[in-house]
């Protein structure tokens, strides 16, 4: 008996371990089971697997991507469209313009086709673009360009099962723009931005407004400080060049209206208020020469300022401006009317010499001493007639005690005579303003403003 129950004792601990090993057994095997399970899963869901997508379902590796879709047949039709960001600036210094936009080309390339059940598009990054092709479009007569990185490059591929790609990328662009500035600040200014493939004929690559003139939109709020955007349009005709041959080249053309308040405030006014400040010395007295010529002077270097200023800020241009015109004759009004105070100044300066000269003259006269009362009187008031009025002596044959009074009255006579003779000799010849400096002031009062006024009239007539 003690030996049969140590023996069921070892036969129920062996089956007891028994079931154990084969429980530990079966617990691995469905965790493997399991792990199989949902490896196979993942093999099978495309959207977790960026080889499988790239190298399998497009078969990237298995074509040459250096030749173009249907190499040594038709032309590649490419479509483009734009949508234009921001319009950045505008230099009429540099002549060009800064352009923010989104580029976007269409075609169809059957290496990229693939299967798909849902018909629906896989879209990536700019990382692929470099296994593929992709048209060369490049910016005719670009200064700077490049294509924006933040955070990632701004760069979408997008490949339909059909073999269609939109290729899209955000950049921006610095081009030159042939401005004629011969109506400026009262011009507009048509700018065009070029696109053209680099490397491919028309043969090879067809490039066209994907929907003409819809292929361009823009942007609502694009604003320019100095400019109103008129309008954008595209075009589109074939390039010649000599050594290569035609291409196909695209146009967005957009045209720019300058905002003329700015000038105004800053160049018109002032230089306008500078040549009727200078009309303000024909009121001040011609005896006040430090008032006068400050006065003259002051405009005329404000003047050279306005004009030094807004000629640094153009371009050295070899034709006149609009705006050269206006401030060239505002300077040659304020510089006039310097001129107008030094002939005033001279012909006073001579008026005074030649009435220094007649006292003078007057002084060297026989003395009236010995005279009677009635004859001093009398040799007076016939001086005093010529001195103060030169309009003419009139000879009156006065009657005379003796002859010798007769004779210092005769003296009297030539010597005034002869300064009349002068003055009317001077009235024949159309000079007789010049014996009055005071008229010359009066008639510059109404001539310089009523020919700026005239001036003013065409000039706007004219630009406007």
């Amino acid at each position: 008996m003690p030996c049969s129950g140590r023996f069921l004792h070892i036969l129920v601990l062996g089956v007891t371990l028994i079931l154990a090993v084969d429980s530990r057994r079966f617990r691995s095997r469905t965790k493997r089971w399991s792990a199989g399970m949902l490896l196979s899963k993942k093999i099978m869901d495309g959207t977790k697997s960026q080889k499988l997508r790239t190298s399998h379902l497009l078969r990237i590796d298995e074509h040459d991507f250096t030749m173009r879709p249907a190499f040594a047949g038709p032309a590649v039709p490419v479509g483009v469209d734009v949508q234009v960001e921001s319009l950045d600036s505008i230099s009429e210094v540099d002549m060009d313009f800064t352009m923010t936009l989104y580029l976007r080309h269409y075609w169809k390339d059957e290496r990229l086709a693939f299967p798909s059940a849902t018909n629906k598009s896989m879209t990536f990054d700019g990382r692929l673009v470099k296994k593929i092709w992709v048209p060369d479009v490049f910016f005719v007569h670009s200064k700077r360009s490049f294509i924006h990185d933040t955070t990632t490059d701004n760069i979408m591929l997008r490949v339909f099962p059909d073999g269609h790609v939109l290729y899209s990328l955000r950049v921006t662009v610095t081009a030159a723009c042939n401005m004629d500035f011969s109506r400026f600040p009262l011009d507009s200014q048509t700018c065009t931005l070029e696109l053209e493939s680099y490397a491919y004929t028309d043969e090879d690559l067809m490039l066209y407004w994907k929907s003409g003139d819809e292929s361009l939109s823009t942007d609502d709020r694009i604003s320019l400080s100095q400019f109103l955007i008129q309008k954008f349009h595209t075009t589109s005709r074939l390039a010649f060049y000599s050594s290569t041959g035609w291409y196909n080249r695209l146009y967005i053309n957009f045209t720019l209206r300058r905002h003329i308040f700015f000038f105004l405030l800053q160049t018109y006014f002032p230089a306008t208020l500078m040549v009727m400040l200078s009309w303000v010395s024909f009121w001040i007295d011609r005896r006040a020469v430090p008032a006068r010529v400050s006065l003259g002077i002051t405009t005329v270097l404000t003047m050279s300022t306005i004009i030094t200023g807004v000629n640094a800020s153009m371009p050295r241009v070899s034709y006149i401006k609009a705006v050269d015109i206006y401030l060239w004759v505002s300077f040659v009004f304020v510089f006039l009317s310097v001129l107008e105070y030094a002939a005033v100044n001279y012909l006073t300066t001579v008026r005074d010499g030649k009435d220094r000269r007649l006292r003078e003259k007057s002084q060297n006269l026989p003395c009236a001493c010995d005279m009677p009362q009635s004859k001093t009187m009398m040799l007076d008031e016939t001086y005093e007639a010529d001195a103060n009025s030169l309009a003419g002596y009139i000879r009156t044959s006065k009657v005379s005690e003796d002859e010798s009074d007769k004779q210092e009255q005769m003296v009297v006579h030539l010597a005034l005579d002869s300064e009349f003779a002068g003055t009317k000799k001077n009235c024949v010849y159309g000079f007789c303003i010049i014996q009055n400096t005071h008229t010359i002031d009066t008639f510059s009062r109404v001539i310089f403003p009523g020919a700026y006024i005239l001036f003013n009239l065409i000039y706007w007539c004219v630009y406007c």
